[in-house]
């Protein structure tokens, strides 16, 4: 019970901290201050400011530079996140969604689409499962630098005129609380003492760093419960299944066609897995910050996080035991 507690806790505690979300809502007195909370951008800033900053100062950048003689793999899995997946997202809205979302959910599928790879879990798991975890740490850097010019491309492209947003101030915001913070914690990693104190509090950065996503996801919870009540009576349990089904099928998807599109690329196996893993996998923290930021729902975010959390864990523990091309098992993470 004490490992599966250690191993769940922060599954546990979303779910824990979604139910508060929503009940506070209808607590007399406590609604319309939990409400301004969400509505507040500088604090809602800060906190995901503070958590990039947390979860990019024990990440040794420096490691990707190993895979610069080879940007195969890397090139290959910024494409899968950054391509493939808006594309196979935009479909499934149009083709599925048409019929079975609201305008509001189908925003929110599209805002995962167009987010980057996860900071810590991409590197986590690619370890887990036997692969080059330096890949990557180099597909992280790339597309979280970067998101400040592809997300808001993406979402003027792929939402049309379901929505109307400045794409300047999306621009703007993600450069200040995303791409600044990671910039700051990699300069000071640069002063010695405190890239070896970062390296050795990987874990505790870490954990400290998910207490944030919580008090965004809290801030996030508040304001789709808002929305839901405006939206009373609509077939909710029948959008959600049509979410999980959705974000959990094209994760993957995109993961399995990294690991085939790698293999037919002549990678070895390592490079393969990180392939499909980092190509693969969203960052919760940008999405749901960017989902508050233009009033999309977070649901499909918190949905498809949770999916690679638990398939990734399946996925990473079948590929560490299968066999490789040598008839040896992938060593250990």
């Amino acid at each position: 019970m004490k490992a599966f507690l250690i191993q769940r806790w922060f599954l546990l505690a979303l779910a824990g901290v979604m139910a508060a979300g929503f009940a506070s809502v209808r607590v007399v007195g406590l609604a319309d201050t939990v409400s301004a909370w969400a509505e507040s951008a500088p604090m809602r800033n800060s906190v995901v400011a503070t958590v990039m900053f947390l979860m990019a100062l024990p990440l040794e950048a420096r490691a990707m530079w190993r895979t610069i003689r080879r940007p195969g793999p890397p090139a290959l899995a910024v494409g899968m996140n950054y391509l493939a997946v808006p594309l196979l997202m935009w479909l499934f809205v149009r083709w599925v969604g048409g019929y079975w979302l609201s305008n509001d959910m189908a925003l929110g599928m599209l805002v995962v689409a167009t987010v980057p790879c996860t900071l810590a879990s991409a590197a986590v798991w690619t370890r887990r499962a036997g692969g080059n975890d330096a890949v990557s740490i180099m597909v992280t850097v790339v597309t979280n630098a970067t998101c400040f010019l592809v997300t808001p491309f993406w979402l003027l492209q792929l939402t049309g005129r379901s929505s109307t947003f400045d794409p300047r101030q999306i621009v703007i915001t993600l450069a200040v609380v995303v791409v600044l913070p990671m910039v700051i914690a990699q300069l000071l990693r640069l002063v010695r003492p405190i890239g070896w104190w970062a390296t050795r509090q990987t874990t505790r950065l870490g954990v400290s760093a998910q207490f944030g996503v919580l008090a965004v996801i809290f801030f996030g919870t508040v304001q789709t419960a808002r929305r839901l009540e405006a939206s009373a009576g609509r077939p909710i349990l029948v959008e959600l299944l049509v979410v999980l089904v959705g974000v959990t099928g094209i994760h993957v998807a995109i993961l399995l066609a990294g690991l085939i599109a790698a293999r037919a690329c002549r990678m070895s196996r390592p490079d393969q897995i990180a392939v499909g893993i980092a190509g693969s996998q969203k960052t919760l923290m940008v999405g749901i910050q960017v989902c508050m930021e233009l009033g999309f729902n977070i649901v499909p975010m918190i949905g498809y996080h949770i999916s690679q959390l638990l398939v990734d864990t399946l996925i990473a523990d079948r590929l560490r035991r299968a066999p490789t091309a040598e008839g040896q098992r992938s060593p250990p993470a």
